[in-house]
């Protein structure tokens, strides 16, 4: 009997601890890639160009502006690192850093249609106005 105790004791304790390291590992590396990413595009300029990019496609710039009146307080994040905390749930690591890659090597139409379609197919729509609202602030505070 002792040793039963002893065993979903220890059991009771692994998980808790493997409880404890997914979720406070999962906000750590969110932390870690969204800080890299932010010092990246402002240190190479990128985000300037990305910004006039936005601004010369009407059909981009259109798709953003759907969250200029929202209401973030309904939306299931309001920071840069909460939405990379949902993408991390919805996408794997090796997935990002493709992703990525893909983004700083330039991306045909057909890529980027690809690209925004993979995106819609794993959010939900809320997820979607919420990336729009962001997406928005960025870029056009």
């Amino acid at each position: 009997m002792r040793a039963i105790k002893i065993l979903l004791g220890t059991v009771v304790v692994v998980a808790i601890i493997g409880f404890g390291v997914y979720h406070f590992g999962t906000k750590y590396i969110a932390d870690e890639v969204m800080g890299q990413v932010a010092a990246e595009l402002e240190s190479s300029g990128d985000l300037e160009s990305i910004k006039q990019e936005v601004q010369n496609d009407p059909e981009l710039r259109a798709f953003i502006e759907e969250g200029k009146n929202v209401d973030s307080s309904k939306l299931p994040f309001q920071t840069k690192e909460e939405a990379t905390r949902v993408l991390m749930k919805k996408f794997d690591l090796n997935e990002l850093n493709e992703l990525q890659i893909q983004a700083r090597q330039g991306m045909t139409a057909e890529e980027q249609q690809a690209l925004f379609n993979k995106i819609q197919s794993r959010l939900t729509e809320e997820e979607m106005l919420a990336l729009k609202a962001l997406a928005y602030k960025e870029l056009f505070k």
